[in-house]
């Protein structure tokens, strides 16, 4: 067990009996995070039985009452061993108000204390920004601000509440600190593309203020990363949300004639998108996809799709044309450009501030491994993510009413209104992804398969709609826009 030390003021150091307590925490909480652990939202692989729980380290970030400790445990389940970051608070007797952070009993020094989800509690969140202020480390665990940064410090911290892969908090409305939940040996591509768009001056992203670091087995980790804070925002979801929903409310207008039209913002979209992949290109360079990795992609989609035909029986009849579609890739007479992308871009991963769109949350598919997150792949991928994304938010508000021809008439309407207008904002600053018909229509395919898969096993009340676009798409080879 080890203390973190900050470069001018080093925190508590725990004392013996304290010290006993922080190097059982992790083996006296193994029963009790079994059974926590299924019932966060930033737990993958839900479903799957915990075969066990193992405590790889434990490091106290402050000693006393309250106490914090920063634990990494290692999962054991069907599909393999995956590492978690927790930060746990240990207190003699919990107040009702952390009360549903509540992970178990532990045996302490001085008789029993319960161990509770930490992010909860303002009295110890405001903790990690101090660290990071301080410039705190010790051998594995490193707390530093970006260069030329100052952070203000006693804050008040709330979490966000929304956040399904990750748990963030905010600081008085100034900073945003993501902590990186499901854990993987590397720099996470969030951290590393946002260094490298602030780098070129990039004015779609939070600028990254300050990072939490370390070492595991000899390889690097990122643990979390502090941004700033963007007050006065829209979530993109929830804007494309409100122009559907009036839409559909005046049924007898068309979606260019709705007070909410989205057309204007999607387009602003496009262009915000294709300028951030201008800015990574300039910064990590780009490359020419070779007939060999053409060849890997398109059958890792192969793959793919016959993995979830196996197991979802409504996408057998649409198995044929996807399979097609894949394959006419591997005919397509343009050279593939490649370079680092978003990787998981849809309306949940943009914000509308009052001088325009921000992208969030750069670490690509969380459940794909961080090579594949951080490898080079086409910018239609981003361009087919959030073309989705119009789809289901189009869609998803007819979720459980009856058929009504005319309600889906206005959803295909304001999809494919949508759809184009972020296409021409996106062609208005770089290619037009519609130039490229059979890489963008095997992209989406490749996403729609992988919704019908998530939906199948989490909303299945959902399942019509990513169903009905590999309906669209599977038989339409030559509208991309479809």
């Amino acid at each position: 067990m080890t203390s973190p030390e900050p470069a001018k003021k080093s925190p508590a150091t725990p004392s013996a009996s304290s010290a006993r307590l922080v190097d059982d925490l992790g083996a006296q909480l193994v029963g009790p995070l079994a059974d926590w652990l299924p019932a966060q939202r930033w737990f993958g692989s839900k479903g799957q039985e915990i075969a066990g729980v193992r405590p790889i380290r434990t490091y106290t970030l402050q000693d006393g009452e309250p106490q914090l400790e920063h634990l990494l445990v290692a999962v054991d389940q069907a599909d393999g061993e995956h590492l978690y970051q927790l930060l746990v608070g240990v207190r003699r007797s919990l107040p009702e108000y952390l009360e549903h952070g509540r992970i178990g009993t532990v045996q302490g020094p001085h008789g029993k204390a319960v161990a509770y989800d930490a992010v909860l509690d303002p009295d110890l969140a405001g903790r990690l920004v101090e660290l990071i202020a301080a410039g705190a480390h010790t051998d594995e665990l490193t707390f530093a601000a970006e260069p030329g940064v100052e952070l203000e410090t006693g804050l008040s911290s709330r979490p966000v509440t929304t956040e399904q892969s990750n748990t963030s908090l905010i600081f008085g409305n100034l900073y945003i600190l993501k902590l990186f939940r499901r854990i993987s040996p590397g720099l996470s591509a969030d951290v590393e593309l946002h260094r490298a768009l602030r780098d070129v001056g990039s004015t779609h992203i939070a600028n990254p203020l300050g990072s939490i670091s370390g070492d595991l087995d000899g390889k690097p980790v990122t643990y979390g990363m502090l941004q700033d804070f963007l007050d006065n925002t829209a979530d993109g979801w929830a804007m494309a949300e409100g122009s559907v929903r009036d839409l559909i409310g005046e049924a007898d207008l068309h979606a260019s004639e709705v007070g909410g039209d989205f057309a204007s913002e999607a387009y602003r979209l496009g262009e915000a998108v294709a300028n951030v992949h201008h800015d990574l290109a300039l910064s990590l360079g780009t490359a020419q996809l070779d007939r060999a990795g053409l060849e890997r992609t398109v059958a890792t989609m192969h793959r793919r799709l016959d993995k979830m035909v196996a197991t979802i029986a409504e996408l057998a009849d649409y198995a044929g044309p996807l399979h097609s579609a894949y394959d006419a890739l591997l005919t397509v007479g343009y050279p593939i450009a490649v370079q680092r992308i978003h990787g998981d871009l849809h309306l949940g991963q943009v914000l509308r501030t009052l001088n325009g769109w921000v992208l969030i949350d750069f670490e690509g598919e969380p459940a794909r491994p961080l090579p594949e997150r951080s490898a080079y792949m086409s910018p239609l991928q981003d361009v087919a993510g959030m073309l989705r994304s119009f789809d289901y938010a189009a869609r998803h508000l007819l979720v459980g009413l009856a058929p009504d021809p005319q309600l889906d008439y206005r959803a295909n309407e304001w999809a494919e209104r949508n759809r184009g207008a972020f296409c021409d904002g996106y062609a208005s600053v770089g290619l037009d992804p519609r130039e490229q018909p059979a890489l963008l229509r095997a992209l989406e395919l490749d996403k729609a398969v992988y919704e019908v898969a998530y939906e199948h096993n989490n909303r299945p009340t959902w399942l019509p709609i990513p169903l009905g676009s590999v309906a669209r798409l599977a038989s339409d080879g030559a509208d991309s826009q479809r």
